[in-house]
């Protein structure tokens, strides 16, 4: 499993430019794809006549996640879902933008951090145990009190939002932006439980070999 083109930037906040940037998308593991973002990712799913949207990205990256969907062979007229990991701007801010051309979808966010979302469509509480789109929501408190992950079991691929980075190696929530340390260190260890075969961070690059030793590892290390 290979992720081309798999590049992003270690830093904490956004480049001013990160709006318009052009973002280079590249093909994923198990149907996933990746929208390059610069310092954080979003990641798509096309499953027959039908597209999933995890993360946002901030404002201003509707454009870059629409060629992502082109680039997948599919558009935002098939996105039926979108599932925001937590409620932090650098993956939500790009809403208002995705839902305009989003029409049919419905969007999901965890339930604690579902109030501090701005949203002009009505927004879809989730917790840990859901399924989405054949997928499969982890709770992962701890970076926000509303913080899920995406776990497709089908193909093993996680998509974790930023309960994972691999800014510097695999790492848990960076502590500068964790609500609850305790809580994040504690969702780390569930994730390590799940049969893993892929790791899709928000921030840093994809784990497509290896990744349940590395999760395990990080786990036992907390």
């Amino acid at each position: 499993m290979a992720i081309l083109n798999a590049c992003s930037s270690a830093e904490d906040t956004p480049p001013e430019n990160a709006a318009s940037a052009p973002a280079p998308s590249s093909a994923g593991t198990g149907g996933w794809q990746r929208v390059n973002l610069n310092f954080v990712s979003a990641y798509l799913l096309v499953r027959g006549t039908e597209a999933a949207v995890v993360d946002l990205g901030t404002g201003g990256s509707a454009d870059a996640i629409g060629q992502g969907l082109t680039a997948a062979g599919s558009s935002f007229a098939a996105v039926r879902h979108v599932i925001l990991t937590h409620k932090h701007e650098d993956h939500a801010g790009g809403l208002a933008g995705v839902s305009a051309e989003t029409p049919n979808a419905k969007i999901y966010v965890g339930q604690a951090d579902l109030a501090e979302v701005v949203a002009e469509k009505q927004l879809t509480a989730i917790k840990d145990g859901d399924e989405v789109f054949g997928l499969r929501i982890i709770g992962t408190p701890g970076h926000t009190a509303g913080h899920i992950s995406v776990f497709d079991p089908s193909t093993g691929t996680l998509v974790a939002g930023d309960a994972l980075n691999t800014n510097s190696g695999l790492a848990g929530s960076d502590p500068q932006y964790t609500e609850n340390e305790t809580e994040a260190a504690a969702s780390v260890k569930k994730l390590a439980g799940l049969d893993i075969k892929a790791i899709l961070p928000g921030h840093g690059d994809p784990i497509t070999s290896g990744a349940a030793d590395a999760l395990r590892k990080l786990a036992g290390s907390l």
